[in-house]
């Protein structure tokens, strides 16, 4: 029996596992199998026929990933978690979910690039049409509303604007028409909580802060089981309608009885997207994962302090055209970060240094604790320019249309020792200073 506690620090550590039975093993062990012995052919028939649940094959369930479930979705406040193979299958599953060919579903238009490349080219090729909302005003949200519209998709902190999401007003938004808001929380875990502002669903990259190491990829769905998927069987037809694929259950109906809980969000994704597309998550990577996750609490308040720290400084350097960060905005959407953040604004930190594309290619390069890479939530610190990498491939006009100009920066604030990290970024940017001088000159 497993002890969870009320605390993010010790849920991290305890939720879903006390030990071993047999081997009295407090580290939880990687379960590399395929197969499970069935004990009998009743026993097996149940399982594949859904009268009871257990495991079958790794591909839908495995017993190390089973207590990462376990242990990510109490750290949300969910009931139910599934763990897939990386954060782009996360966010596939969601929507697929969901949503068949000649649905719609409304994004934010505050997203990152890979995900808006999957709702607007590959999602489309499914016959699944995404409609971009402003999050400016959540209003813009149910203007966009019509009788196939199957859910709201949002990040609760999105880069480079860095501008927190409104969770609740859209959320409010879609309960009155019966739409589910899906979040997409990997850039804030521990310091937000979408499920609690009326989420259904909360989506994560495992790869990045839960994770937090760069050394495994994954991603997770975790349903908050505070959505009614039956209450209006035409918004939610999924849910409501026969599925021939197993006896012609219906899953809203059939899941609530079978667990006792309000999780057929969690579980058709599992036994029938898991099953059917595959996409799992390797236990050995479900292992460290864990690893990682035993320590969030604590690392997120170190990013978050040194981040603090970053923005101070950066603030009197000369060399710094702008600072993001989602407590410098100012008027409502400043007021979300005090709403929906506790313990901190995050890890991430968008700066535009003066000097254009020259000087931030010269910074990049003049780093040298700071790894250049293409990855967020690291312990260690990580910075990118995004105009000649992630969105190299867009036009001018495409680029400051989602916020990179010519010498934005985003950096991911690890957990070195902070003067350490200013240190780093003050020579280089002394660096990218001789570039503006020059042009000057």
């Amino acid at each position: 029996m497993s002890y969870t506690g009320k605390n993010l620090e010790t849920i991290a550590l305890h939720a879903g596992w006390r030990s071993d039975e047999t081997t009295g093993s407090v580290a939880v062990p990687i379960h590399q199998t395929t197969s499970y012995l069935f004990e009998s052919t009743d026993k097996a028939a149940n399982l594949f026929a859904l009268a009871e649940l257990g495991n079958i094959y790794t591909r839908i369930m495995n017993p190390t990933n089973d207590v990462l479930e376990k242990r990510v979705a109490a750290l949300e406040g969910g009931l139910a978690c599934l763990t897939v193979g990386s954060g782009q299958a996360a966010s596939t599953f969601a929507i697929t979910n969901v949503c068949q060919s000649g649905d719609n579903f409304i994004s934010s238009t505050d997203l990152y690039g890979g995900t808006v490349n999957l709702f607007t080219h590959t999602l489309k090729k499914l016959g699944i049409e995404v409609r971009y909302a402003d999050p400016t005003d959540p209003k813009n949200f149910e203007k966009l509303i019509d009788d196939r519209t199957r859910a709201f998709y949002a990040e609760s902190l999105p880069n480079p604007y860095l501008r927190v999401f409104p969770i609740k007003e859209v959320s409010d938004i879609g309960r009155k028409h019966n739409i589910p808001l899906i979040v997409d929380n990997t850039a804030s875990p521990v310091i937000c909580k979408p499920i609690e502002h009326g989420a259904a669903v909360v989506v994560h990259s495992l790869t990045k802060y839960i994770g937090g190491h760069g050394t495994v990829i994954g991603g997770c769905l975790v349903d908050g089981g505070n959505f009614d998927w039956t209450a209006d069987k035409k918004r939610q037809p999924l849910f409501n309608e026969p599925d021939a694929s197993y006896g012609g259950a219906v899953w809203g109906e059939v899941v609530p009885q079978l667990t006792g809980a309000n999780v057929a969000f969690a579980v058709r994704a599992r036994v029938v997207l898991l099953r059917d597309l595959g996409a799992p998550l390797a236990p050995d990577n479900a292992f460290g994962i864990i690893q990682g996750l035993e320590t969030a609490p604590l690392r997120m308040k170190q990013h978050c302090s040194n981040a603090q720290k970053v923005v101070d400084y950066l603030t009197k350097n000369k060399n710094v055209e702008k600072i993001i960060y989602p407590n410098l905005h100012t008027g409502e959407i400043g007021d979300r970060a005090k709403r929906y953040f506790n313990g901190g604004n995050g890890g991430l930190v968008g700066i535009e240094v003066k000097g254009g594309v020259e000087a931030g290619k010269k910074f990049i390069e003049a780093l040298k604790m700071f790894y250049h890479v293409a990855n967020i939530g690291d312990a260690r610190s990580l910075a990118i320019h995004p105009a000649t990498t992630t969105h190299s491939q867009l036009n001018q006009e495409e680029l400051l249309a989602a916020g990179v100009t010519p010498g934005y920066i985003r950096l991911s604030i690890g957990i070195e020792h902070p003067d350490d990290i200013i240190a780093d970024l003050d020579q280089a940017l002394d660096v990218s200073g001789k570039v503006n001088l020059k042009a000057v000159s």
